[in-house]
C-alpha cells in the first residue's frame, strides 16, 4: 500500500514507523502537520490507501477523516484520553500501560480501535519509556493495524465501557516541594517530565525548567541546598536524601529567543557557588548515583557503558569517554563492548551546547575533533575485537562510532540515521572510511544524500549490523553481556584477531586513516567558519526549538528501500574499502529540523 504518515514531528517512533513499513514493502511518505490546508494538499498529492499518524499533537480536520481511513497512534490503553498520556502513568506509578491504535473521528482518542498492545512501565524517564516499550508497543499495534486495514475483512471495535479523559499535566502538578517531597516522589516527578517540559523550579534567583533526574543514595543536606556537582550535573537535597539534576533551560523571557536545554552547571554559569566536584564511580555496583560512564568485566570481556541526555556528546564528554576508552583497553580482556545501555546509542556532537557557546564556530571544531579523537581510538584497536552494543537509536557522529567498532550488535527497535545533510554538514568521524567499508559505494551515498531513517533490521541486510537482537529494552544489556563473554572465549578469537591487525595495516597502506580525517575535517572547517553556511541557522533552530515552516522535501518524497550491494550483509570480517563516496555535502538541507535525532 501507499501510506502517508501525518506527524506534528518526524520524531524517533514517526522514524521508526516510516523504516518499518518501509521494510514490509509498503512506500511510505510523511507530511508535518503544519496547518490543515498543507495537510489537504498531501493528501491530495498523494492519493494515500491510508493515513498513519504515529505522533500528532492536533485533530485531523473532518473533511480528510471522513474520506480516507485515518489512524490514530495514541500512547496509553482503550479508553485512556487526553495529551499527557505518559505523564500521567508516570506520575501515578503504573507498571503496565498501552498504546492503542484507533480511527480519527470527532472525538479525539475516541475513535473505533484497530489494534491496542499492553507494555511494562518500568522506573526510567519519559523519553526513554517512549523511545522503547512505547515504541515496541506501537510498532505491535501498527503492523497489526496495517494488516488487518489491508485484509479489508476486519471491523475495528468501539471503545465502550469507562473512558477517562484526563487533562494537561500542568506544572501545578509537577512543582517539587523540596522542603517535604522525599527523593522518590521527587525522582518521579522528573522522570514524568525529563524531556518537555521540564519541572518549573525556582533555583538561585532565577527560574529554571528541570530536566532529568537520578537518586543519590551518599549525599545528604538541608532540603532544597545544592550539594555538588559532577560532569555537568547539580546535586540537590531532598526531604530525604538527594538527587542529581543533569539539565536546566531557563524560563523564556518576554519576547526574547528560546533557550537552549543545557548541562546544569553550563546553564547557571556565574550564579553557581562553589561546590565540590564528585567524582563518577566507574564500577557497575557503585548503588544509586549519577555515573554516565562506567566499566565492568566478565571473563574475558570488558564492558564499557555510557549514557549522555538525549545522546549528545559533548568536547567533555567526548574527551571522558576517551580516557575511560584507554583505560579499559589497558586490561587484559578479549573482547570490549562500548555501548550496552538500554537507551541512546550517540547522536554526536552536541548542538545545544555549541549553540550556547561564546563562539559556536569555535565550539564545533573542538567538539568535532574531540569526537574524532574518539572515533580513532576504536579503529585503531587492533589487540582485541571490538563490538558496539546499539541498545537504541543512533546518528550522524554517533553512528560512526558504532561503525569503527569490528561488530555492531543492536536490538531490533532501534532506529539508525548514517547521515549529517539535515544539519548542513558533511560529516566527519572517518565515515568517508566505515561507511563504504560497510555497505559500499553506492549505497552509502544514498543514505547520506537521502537521509532517510533505517531499522535494525534494514540495517543487518545493508552491512551496517552484524546482529540484531529481538529483546526487551532491559534485556539488551545482560543479552550482550552473555554474548560478549562467548565471543572472548571461542577459540578462534586468537586467529580473528591477528586477521584484524592485518587487515587494519593493510588498508593504512592504501589510504592512511589520517587522509580521511583531514579531508572530511577541511570540508567540516569550512563550513563553521562561513556564518551564511546553513549550519548555523539549522543548528540554532535545532537547539533552540523553532517549529519547520514546511515538510522536509527528503520525507515528503516516497523512496525505495536502499537494497544490499550483490554478495549480502558484512558478517564479521573487514571488507575491502568500497571507495571514498562523494557528491553528499549539503546540496539540499531543510530551512528548519524536523526532529530527525532527538525527541526533547
Amino acid at each position: 500500500m501507499h501510506i502517508l504518515l501525518v506527524a506534528s514531528a518526524f520524531n524517533s517512533l514517526t522514524q521508526r514507523v516510516h523504516a518499518e513499513l518501509r521494510d514490509r514493502g509498503h512506500t511510505v511518505a510523511a507530511e508535518l502537520a503544519l496547518g490543515d490546508a498543507a495537510l489537504r494538499r498531501a493528501v491530495d498529492r498523494n492519493r494515500p490507501d491510508l493515513i498513519l499518524a504515529p505522533m500528532l499533537t492536533r485533530a485531523v480536520p473532518e473533511d480528510i477523516w471522513s474520506a480516507h481511513t485515518c489512524l490514530i497512534v495514541h500512547p496509553g490503553p482503550p479508553g485512556d484520553r487526553g495529551p499527557s498520556s505518559l505523564d500521567w502513568a508516570i506520575h501515578e506509578g503504573a507498571a503496565c500501560w498501552g498504546v492503542t491504535v484507533l480511527q480519527a473521528g470527532a472525538e479525539m482518542d475516541a475513535g473505533d480501535v484497530w489494534a491496542s498492545v499492553a507494555c511494562p512501565v518500568p522506573r526510567v524517564g519519559k523519553s526513554d519509556l517512549y523511545r522503547n516499550e512505547i515504541s515496541d508497543a506501537a510498532l505491535d499495534a501498527v503492523h497489526l493495524a496495517v494488516e488487518r486495514f489491508a485484509s479489508g475483512t476486519y471491523t475495528p471495535w468501539a471503545q465502550t465501557g469507562t473512558a477517562r479523559t484526563r487533562p494537561w499535566f500542568r506544572q501545578e502538578l509537577r512543582r517539587i516541594d523540596w522542603e517535604s517531597d522525599p527523593t522518590e516522589t521527587v525522582v518521579r516527578k522528573l522522570r514524568a517530565a525529563d524531556s518537555r517540559p521540564g519541572v518549573l523550579d525556582e533555583l538561585l534567583g532565577a527560574d529554571w525548567y528541570l530536566h532529568g533526574g537520578c537518586p543519590e543514595d551518599g549525599l545528604r543536606g538541608t532540603p532544597g541546598e545544592l550539594l555538588a556537582t559532577r560532569n555537568g550535573a547539580i546535586c540537590r537535597a531532598t526531604a530525604d536524601g538527594a538527587v542529581w539534576i543533569p539539565e536546566l533551560r531557563a524560563r523564556r523571557a518576554p519576547g526574547g529567543p528560546a533557550p537552549c536545554k543545557l548541562p546544569a552547571v553550563r546553564a547557571l554559569a556565574g550564579r553557581l557557588p562553589a561546590l565540590p566536584e564528585l567524582p563518577a564511580p566507574t564500577g557497575p555496583s557503585a548503588g544509586r548515583t549519577l555515573a554516565d560512564i562506567r566499566y565492568r568485566e566478565s571473563g574475558r570481556a570488558g564492558f564499557l557503558s555510557f549514557s549522555f541526555p538525549g545522546g549528545a556528546m559533548s568536547t567533555d564528554d567526548c574527551r571522558r569517554l576517551l580516557d575511560a576508552y584507554r583505560a579499559a583497553r589497558a586490561r587484559p580482556t578479549t573482547v570490549l563492548v562500548i555501548g550496552g545501555g538500554r537507551d541512546l546509542f550517540s547522536n554526536g556532537i552536541h548542538l545545544r551546547v555549541i549553540e550556547a557557546a561564546g563562539d559556536p564556530a569555535a565550539e564545533s571544531w573542538a567538539n568535532i575533533n574531540a569526537m574524532n579523537d574518539l572515533v580513532e581510538a576504536v579503529l585503531t584497536t587492533t589487540d582485541r575485537l571490538t563490538v558496539a552494543a546499539v541498545a537504541g537509536n543512533a546518528a550522524a557522529g554517533g553512528m560512526m562510532l558504532a561503525l569503527a567498532a569490528d561488530e555492531v550488535w543492536c536490538r531490533a527497535g532501534a532506529v539508525l540515521n548514517p547521515h549529517y545533510r539535515l544539519m548542513g554538514l558533511y560529516g566527519s568521524e572517518y565515515w568517508t572510511h566505515t561507511l563504504p567499508r560497510r555497505v559500499g559505494a553506492e549505497a552509502a551515498d544514498r543514505l547520506t544524500r537521502e537521509a532517510l531513517p533505517v531499522s535494525a533490521a534494514a540495517g543487518q541486510r545493508l552491512g551496517l549490523v552484524d546482529r540484531t537482537l529481538a529483546v526487551a529494552p532491559g534485556e539488551f544489556g545482560a543479552e550482550t553481556g552473555r554474548l560478549a563473554v562467548r565471543l572472548a572465549a571461542s577459540p578462534g578469537v586468537t586467529a580473528r584477531i591477528a586477521a584484524k591487525k592485518a587487515e587494519r595495516d593493510r588498508q593504512e597502506a592504501v589510504r592512511p586513516l589520517a587522509a580521511h580525517r583531514e579531508e572530511e575535517l577541511a570540508r567540516m572547517r569550512r563550513t563553521f567558519l562561513d556564518p551564511d553556511a546553513p549550519y548555523h541557522a539549522l543548528r540554532r533552530a535545532f537547539a533552540r526549538k523553532e517549529p519547520p515552516d514546511r515538510t522536509p522535501p527528503h520525507i515528503s518524497t516516497p523512496r525505495p528501500l536502499i537494497r544490499p550491494r550483490p554478495g549480502g550483509s558484512r558478517s564479521g570480517t573487514f571488507r575491502p574499502d568500497g571507495g571514498r563516496v562523494t557528491g553528499s555535502g549539503p546540496d539540499e538541507v531543510a530551512r528548519r529540523p524536523d526532529g530527525c535525532y532527538q525527541d526533547d
